[in-house]
């Protein structure tokens, strides 16, 4: 393998606000040979999500941060191409963890081999990865919506939020989701059934929701944290449940935002709470099962936003922070039929 070149982005510097083109670094180094019981991928897909601003600060986080000139962390979905390990032999499709970069070599600790009968392989970086682990466990653990009841989303269209306002539709609950353009707004109302769309640029949140949710909302699925969170605190119902999985409108800030009136809490006796889908791994299973089903009957819809080369990660991945992305954002490192 010493003929093969390893491309990485690395973190070169530590964004201050939002990240720019000269924070990332594309360098080159030799592929590394596997060792006993080592497993060697080549990176086909690359997940891109709103988590990596936190992985690339200093500030303390539930996850060590990137260390400078350090390859970026990040989902990927690979191919075997050299295998010291029982477990996996060459052509293996898998979901690892090699960051960005078109190589990897790993213990085989966080590598899972795909079923490519159950759905294409770079499902497994959205509806069927982590981003839909948080939409299903998040809704359905903390949210627990209920038929009749009314479901507010934020980042609707993304990755995370487009999964769990179906979800509740499944439930029975009226949804409304809070997107960043009319074609956002469209797209959730007409392709994926939600109840209400509400564009955040263009509408004032406060009476369009007012105007969504005319009895109030019983369960806010908060991507964003920031003036939604509290423009929907002003407006929730008794008992109301928050699943807190995203702070998307705080990544790139350079001090600590302004917090919300959290008085709303209190009176409704309403709950909120912090969400992180490692802590759900050994349920995976029952995830797979659902969505997957669900998939196969049409009750779910996905949609990708992909974009081809490494070397555009870090583009894209700054675009991602503003909004600029439709569906899960992924990135085709390789072609998948290349040993």
């Amino acid at each position: 393998m010493t003929d093969l070149i390893n491309k990485q982005i690395v973190l070169k510097s530590r964004p201050i606000g939002e990240p720019k083109g000269s924070d990332f670094e594309l360098v080159e180094t030799p592929v590394i040979e596997p060792g006993e019981n080592e497993v060697l991928t080549r990176t086909i897909y690359l997940s891109l999500d709103p988590y990596m601003r936190g992985r690339i600060s200093e500030g303390k986080s539930y996850a060590a941060s990137v260390e400078l000139n350090s390859v970026i962390v990040g989902g990927t979905v690979s191919k075997v191409i050299k295998s010291n390990h029982p477990q996996f032999s060459q052509g293996d499709f898998v979901l690892d963890y090699n960051g960005w970069q078109t190589y990897g070599v790993s213990k085989g600790e966080a590598v899972r081999k795909l079923d490519l009968d159950q759905a294409p392989m770079h499902y497994y970086l959205g509806i069927l990865g982590m981003p839909g682990m948080t939409a299903y466990f998040a809704l359905l653990d903390i949210g627990q919506p209920k038929v009749g009841e009314t479901v507010v989303v934020s980042a609707a269209s993304g990755a995370v939020g487009a999964v769990a306002g179906q979800i509740a539709k499944i439930k029975g609950s009226r949804v409304v989701g809070i997107v960043g353009s009319d074609e956002k707004r469209d797209y959730i109302v007409n392709e994926l059934g939600f109840d209400v769309g509400i564009n955040r640029r263009t509408q004032e949140i406060d009476s369009a929701l007012k105007e969504a949710a005319p009895n109030g909302i019983d369960v806010y699925f908060d991507n964003t944290a920031g003036v939604i969170l509290e423009t929907v605190l002003q407006q929730i119902n008794l008992g109301a449940r928050i699943p807190l999985v995203g702070l998307i409108s705080e990544y790139n800030a350079v001090s600590p935002p302004p917090g919300p009136n959290l008085l709303a809490l209190l009176i409704n006796r309403a709950l909120i709470k912090g969400f992180l889908v490692s802590d759900y791994q050994h349920r995976q299973q029952e995830f797979l099962n659902d969505v997957s089903e669900w998939l196969k009957q049409g009750k779910l819809k996905y949609k990708e936003d992909v974009v081809v080369d490494l070397e555009n990660a870090p583009r894209a991945f700054i675009g991602l922070l503003q909004g600029q992305n439709f569906g899960k954002l992924v990135v085709q490192v390789s072609d998948n039929e290349k040993i």
